[in-house]
């Protein structure tokens, strides 16, 4: 079961990994096109800065959700790292406590915030529901508090070799 879990939650990894990295792309290719637009074309195109933000937003809360699992996010360990090994357990365990009300309050408030706006539309991409502008925000809480659980439940999957892709690039460099 435990085998199982891991498996469909590296998937579900990669995929945080993936549509983070899509939006990022997609960033990088909208704003110079935007810029072009204004400059060289002589006509401002109104969709690309609030396509760029709309994509910002994924990147950060899906992002999120991944780098929590890979171990990358901050995190202050200053007074924790002097503990003794005991309240050092204690505080991890808290800390993962106070992560998971986080994750919840995002996925509840932020899921409240969606179907608030959801009637409304966005004045510079008309088509597009302000309330699915803000899913980002509950979908990246739940993602993340997946991965909380994940830790809390079944240990640190940091290093994963899902998650640490550069300890497999130096095992091929062995071969």
């Amino acid at each position: 079961m435990k085998n199982l879990l891991l498996g469909i939650n590296d998937k579900l990894y990669m995929t945080c990994i993936w549509v983070a990295g899509l939006s990022v792309l997609a960033i990088a290719l909208i704003i110079p096109w935007g810029v072009f637009a204004r400059y060289v074309l002589g006509t401002g195109s109104s969709w690309p800065e609030p396509t760029a933000i709309l994509l910002m937003m994924v990147f950060t809360f899906i992002g999120a959700a991944a780098s929590y699992r890979s171990g990358s996010h901050m995190a202050v360990a200053m007074l924790t790292d002097r503990m003794p090994p005991h309240l050092r357990k204690a505080m991890s365990v808290f800390a993962q406590v106070l992560m998971a009300t986080i994750c919840l309050f995002m996925a509840i408030w932020g899921s409240k915030l969606c179907l608030s706006t959801w009637n409304q539309f966005m004045s510079a991409l008309p088509t597009l529901r302000v309330g699915i502008t803000y899913m980002p925000i509950p979908v990246g809480g739940v993602l993340t508090l997946v991965f909380v659980l994940e830790k809390l439940l079944l240990g640190d999957q940091s290093n994963r070799r899902v998650v640490r892709f550069d300890l497999v690039e130096e095992n091929e460099g062995a071969a």
